[in-house]
């Protein structure tokens, strides 16, 4: 086989991802495809198709491909084209496909768990820009990034030898299967008036679906998929995204807002007034509902999130732990420490309590509703109970892919020099009397990114000066 030229630049921490015709293209789908099914390791507990074993698996490029791997897609417009290149990839390898069509990226995993396939891949571009797309990985139930992306990319670049044996492509529907799922989530709740905004994204069929199963009145917005994203960009982390599903709360005598992202894994949330909770006040409200009945559980919250997560956990008896920023660093660490919940402040949520531990936006919104139909309160009077911190926005800004890990060894060798206090387990949050402020290097883009958050705003203005001169040292601007 011809050596095949990528883009380096698609093969990202967590995924695959470019811009489609541009860095990222249907070749390139057909042999990364065939590649992660090719280095598949056959199930130890049977030789069956679909079958995976009971025990964690063996690493990937252990084997020679086996079982079957489930494939989904999302709306972009180049999605089915990247569709056709991957399940022929992995029919060629000799891999089983199970395509479950269009939805979601929390269907997919939740179609991988159910039908123990060996494996899954996922056509998304998640929130990018509507030209990017890309590819996610599950590999025997657990998360597939880092190093194993890395072990990908050796096995394309080592080439393939002639499989003469075909792997099948069958059709199955879960969509029922999964709404049911999510719909039971909600139990006997008493019922709510909310709005729905699926931003043209993958989750729009199962948002309206699941909405004609709950108690109450629902509004329906953007709920057709659409990958030009004619109504707004699907990315709720960002306010303007929010604004649509805002003047809808505020227009109607509705309880909350909920909207999604491009592939449905993230939420975001708008209460009665209008008002955005952010990621931490999400975290808190969760959190309290999973310790209710899991007493004592520990509960992971990623290294942005507010300082208040981490006491308020520990108030209600939780075990908090700080880890890394990133889905699937957070999947894997729920999978050791056998944590009951996670979260990030930009909207990735794991239920492992009641569900099985991966991000599901769409199960979040479930989960959510029910906490607050059963409170009787109002979802603003919730959020203004919450501890109030006062902090920055994410912030992030330009610095080159071999330099900005260069930055975080920077700035931490001079912490540890002055005998500040930090916690490095990603990039370095340096604790004060004021409050906290973090830097760390983006595994998806060529930033930093830094937050700061003190109990005041004078708090806030010393540790952002504190932040800005550890960067000028090295000669990097904080862009506020």
């Amino acid at each position: 086989m011809a050596m095949h030229r990528f883009d380096p630049a698609i093969f990202r921490e967590y995924d695959i991802r470019g811009a489609f015709g541009e860095n990222l293209r249907a070749e390139d789908a057909y042999l990364i495809a065939r590649a992660f099914a090719a280095g598949i390791p056959l199930p130890a507990s049977s030789p069956q198709a679909g079958v995976m074993a009971e025990n964690t698996p063996p690493a990937y490029g252990a084997g020679k491909g086996g079982g079957c791997i489930c494939v989904c897609r999302d709306g972009r417009l180049s999605s089915p084209e990247l569709h056709e290149a991957v399940c022929r990839g992995v029919t060629e390898s000799g891999v089983d496909v199970m395509d479950i069509g269009i939805g979601p990226t929390p269907m997919l995993y939740f179609a991988a768990h159910m039908q123990k396939t060996a494996g899954a891949m996922m056509i998304t571009g998640s929130h990018n820009p509507p030209a990017d797309n890309g590819l996610k990985f599950v590999l025997g139930g657990k998360a597939f990034y880092g190093a194993d992306i890395q072990a990908l990319k050796k096995k394309i670049l080592e080439g393939f030898g002639i499989q003469e044996k075909k792997g099948k492509i069958s059709t199955r529907d879960v969509r029922e299967d999964y709404v049911d799922a999510l719909a039971s989530a909600y139990g006997d709740a008493p019922w709510l008036n909310v709005a729905w905004d699926g931003g043209n994204g993958a989750a729009g069929e199962i948002m309206a679906a699941l909405a004609a199963r709950l108690p109450g009145t629902h509004m329906l917005l953007n709920e057709r998929i659409d990958g030009a994203f004619p109504a707004h960009h699907p990315d709720p982390s960002v306010p303007e995204n929010l604004a649509q599903l805002i003047h809808a709360v505020r227009g109607g005598t509705l309880d909350a807002g909920i909207a999604f992202d491009g592939d449905g894994d993230r939420l975001g949330v708008v209460d009665d007034e209008g008002m955005i909770l952010s990621g931490d006040h999400l975290l808190m409200l969760y959190a309290e509902d999973v310790l209710k009945h899991t007493p004592g559980a520990m509960i992971i919250a990623d290294v942005k999130a507010s300082g208040a997560v981490f006491e308020e956990i520990a108030r209600l008896g939780g075990k908090p732990l700080m880890w890394k920023t990133g889905h699937s660093n957070i999947k894997a660490k729920m999978a050791e420490t056998g944590a009951a919940f996670a979260g990030e402040m930009s909207g990735h949520m794991f239920f492992a309590d009641k569900y099985y531990g991966y991000d599901d936006g769409i199960y979040a919104a479930v989960r959510l509703l029910a906490l607050l139909s059963r409170s009787g309160k109002k979802l603003s009077e919730l959020r203004k109970a919450l501890p109030a911190r006062v902090s920055t926005p994410e912030l992030r800004f330009a610095c080159d892919d071999a330099r900005k890990f260069k930055v975080i060894d920077e700035v931490r060798g001079r912490l540890k020099q002055a005998a500040t206090e930090f916690n490095d387990v990603d990039g370095v949050r340096v604790s004060t009397r004021d409050g906290w402020w973090l830097l760390r290097a983006s595994n998806t883009q060529a930033a930093l990114v830094a937050r700061a958050e003190a109990r005041d705003a004078a708090g806030l203005s010393r540790l952002k000066e504190d932040l800005r001169r550890q960067l000028s040292f090295s000669k990097v601007a904080l862009p506020c």
